[in-house]
């Protein structure tokens, strides 16, 4: 493999597997579907990419439950999970890859502080989560929640399918 990039080493996988892809993707704004859409004949595997940046957008193009964003906020584990969930369903693609979080400057609090992103991917073997937190500036934070978010999406693909 001569690329060991992210964007690359999911393509190589999901075509391998002969899965599709969709994403959703909230305070990355677009950033991982335009890193996967830079590799060349990604259309082989990446079905789509949802931007829903708005509770309304993750409700009406998800299908996030309301309640579910009153209670635990845009930017959570279940919120990722049903992001995730939602776009494979959407789709119809094979695995889901999701991104909420809080880029900044502003919108943290002492509960959810600037930085704070939760990424998740649905596919056949069930779902997977994961919480970080970045101490950059919003383009900082923003390019390592991509970062994070392929390299969830390539553990995943690694870890073996039936």
């Amino acid at each position: 493999m001569a690329d060991e990039n992210g964007e690359v080493r999911a393509g190589e996988l999901l075509l391998a597997l002969g899965f599709s892809l969709a994403v959703a993707e909230s305070c990355t704004g677009g950033l991982v579907c335009s890193r996967l859409t830079d590799v060349p004949g990604s259309s082989a595997y990446l079905i789509g990419c949802v931007v829903s940046y708005a509770d309304q957008a993750k409700r009406w193009l998800l299908n996030v439950e309301p309640e579910l964003l009153l209670s635990a906020g845009a930017v959570s584990e279940p919120v990722a999970l049903q992001m995730a969930q939602g776009v494979r369903r959407l789709l119809r693609a094979d695995v889901g890859l999701a991104v909420t979080g809080i880029a900044g400057p502003g919108g943290g609090s002492a509960e959810k502080p600037v930085g704070l992103v939760h990424l998740a991917v649905s596919g056949p073997v069930g779902d997977w989560h994961e919480r970080h937190l970045w101490l950059g500036d919003r383009r900082s934070n923003k390019r390592q929640s991509a970062d994070a978010a392929l390299d969830l999406l390539c553990r995943y693909l690694s870890a073996g399918f039936p």
